[in-house]
């Protein structure tokens, strides 16, 4: 956690990351199941959980068996009831067929080996009318990994249509980032 700590909770963060405006931007509706997907800390949590309301429910999955368990004790201490920190597997995100509405995935999809396979997996698991949401650095950006390990906006765009989506970038004002929204084409 000495490591993560200083990078996903730094102070400056909310001003160039904007959680609340983030989930505005997903369209989230009270009800709903909504995914965090690379959850980390559980950074965006509180502004996902307030989202869902007490009817709906966050899934805040990670690889890390260490950051599951600070994001459990987060939700504790926050009094986060709708969210279940989960660990999954780094080729497969868990998720039951049809029973997602949302999956938001931040500074997290140039990790992911074997996107695209990646993606059938998650377009299995939206519900009709599902989305993803994929958050990740622009070239310019300060932060974010190696620009070598950089994704496009139209790499994303590309791994996630040959995956079955259909695709756009959000119109948003994210000063370092950008967002590529993937809808499950077909009924």
């Amino acid at each position: 956690m000495e490591h993560w700590l200083p990078r996903l909770e730094g102070e400056d963060r909310d001003s160039w990351q904007r959680p609340d405006q983030l989930a505005d931007l997903l369209e989230i509706s009270p009800g709903m199941e909504v995914a965090d997907l690379g959850a980390g800390t559980g950074y965006f949590l509180s502004a996902l959980s307030a989202a869902v309301g007490q009817e709906g429910r966050v899934l805040a999955l990670d690889v890390d068996q260490e950051l599951v368990d600070y994001m459990a004790q987060r939700c504790r201490n926050d009094g986060l009831a709708n969210v279940d920190a989960r660990l999954v597997a780094f080729d497969d995100p868990g998720l039951d067929v049809g029973s997602v509405d949302r999956v938001l995935i931040v500074d997290t999809w140039h990790h992911i080996s074997g996107r695209e396979a990646y993606a059938v997996k998650l377009a299995m698991a939206l519900a009709a009318g599902g989305r993803v949401y994929v958050v990740d650095f622009t070239d310019e950006s300060p932060y974010g990994p190696s620009r070598a390990h950089r994704l496009s906006a139209v790499e994303v765009q590309a791994e996630l249509e040959a995956a079955g989506f259909e695709t756009e970038v959000a119109d948003e004002d994210l000063p370092y980032q950008y967002v590529v929204v993937g809808r499950r084409a077909g009924p």
